[in-house]
């Protein structure tokens, strides 16, 4: 069964980062918003990186992107997908990031997690003509790296929001 992405990306003109994912999980479809499963590490390193309590409400998590400038989106606009398994993705349509590049000064991309990266190097990086920083998947799927393992690796992004 074909998806959409039912929600839009996170931004406003401040926005200097854009952290990209794959397509939203089955548990951030239901919550209509990004990272939204309880085991997903993305918001808890978020808010290590920038100092902040842990965000619970999406009023929260929109605050914290917009006070550190990190704009918010996904690679796939439109997709096949089993469950929340990046790896069964097929037939992806993509989104159109001059969405977000044309409104803001964004100094970097960051790419969360090994599928998002391919697919955007594989339909996007071309036409915006932009690099990203492929950073390992927050996805509790990913229970290889441990969260202090991920953290030594995202916290680049506060290079670029601090």
């Amino acid at each position: 069964m074909r998806l959409e992405h039912e929600f839009p990306p996170i931004y406003n003109s401040d926005s200097k980062v854009l952290i990209l994912g794959s397509f939203p999980s089955v548990k951030s479809r239901e919550q209509t918003f990004y990272y939204g499963h309880p085991k997903n590490r993305f918001w808890r390193l978020l808010a290590l990186i920038c100092n902040q309590d842990l965000p619970t409400t999406i009023d929260e998590k929109k605050a914290l992107c917009f006070a550190h400038r990190i704009a918010l989106w996904d690679v796939i606009e439109s997709c096949e997908i089993e469950g929340s398994s990046d790896s069964s993705i097929k037939n992806a349509a993509v989104n159109d990031l001059s969405v977000i590049l044309d409104n803001c000064d964004i100094k970097k991309i960051f790419v969360n997690g090994t599928t998002a990266y391919r697919l955007f190097m594989k339909y996007q990086q071309k036409a915006i003509n932009r690099t990203a920083v492929r950073l390992p998947s927050t996805s509790p799927a990913n229970a290889a790296w441990s969260f202090e393992r991920l953290y030594g690796e995202w916290r680049v992004i506060g290079e670029y929001i601090n």
